[in-house]
């Protein structure tokens, strides 16, 4: 059983998994930290300092100055504020995300890769009446004329 579950841990899967959970874990701290320390403080400037996660909507008839204090008479509150911020946060990481990782990354593979191959043509111009028409066909379905057979096409 433990030299099964050694066979188990050293296939190449489990241990590029292992990797991979470890770098995303460290990367996630860098997307954290880019987004609450470089990208979060603008956002608090155009919003002229506005603490999201201390907005609610209270739902019971008595009054509550924040949400801890209504949280801790276990009050029935909306707390679209936090939401707001989660909504904000997500948004600047995907942007984070798409400009700092996606966009370099699909340019390195596209600089390795070199440019997409010319696509063969399927079509081409009937010599007699301009229209467009098949590539493999020796009559043209519109003018009936014939057409001599391309040696490219076989």
């Amino acid at each position: 059983m433990l030299n099964d579950f050694k066979h188990f841990i050293l296939r190449g899967n489990v241990v590029d998994l292992a990797v991979g959970v470890v770098i995303g874990a460290a990367f996630g701290a860098v997307v954290t930290s880019l987004v609450n320390d470089v990208l979060m403080p603008p956002v608090g400037l155009l919003t002229h300092g506005i603490d999201f996660s201390k907005l609610f909507i209270n739902l019971t008839e008595t009054h509550y100055a924040t949400i801890a204090e209504a949280k801790a008479h276990s009050a029935a509150t909306i707390n679209y504020g936090q939401f707001l911020n989660a909504v904000i946060s997500f948004l600047l990481v995907a942007v984070s995300i798409f400009f700092f990782v996606v966009r370099p990354v699909n340019r390195l593979v596209r600089s390795i890769q070199g440019p997409a191959p010319a696509a063969v043509p399927t079509n081409r111009e009937c010599p007699f009446c301009a229209t467009d028409i098949p590539v493999k066909a020796k009559r043209c379905p519109h003018c009936t004329s014939e057409l001599g057979v391309d040696p490219m096409v076989q």
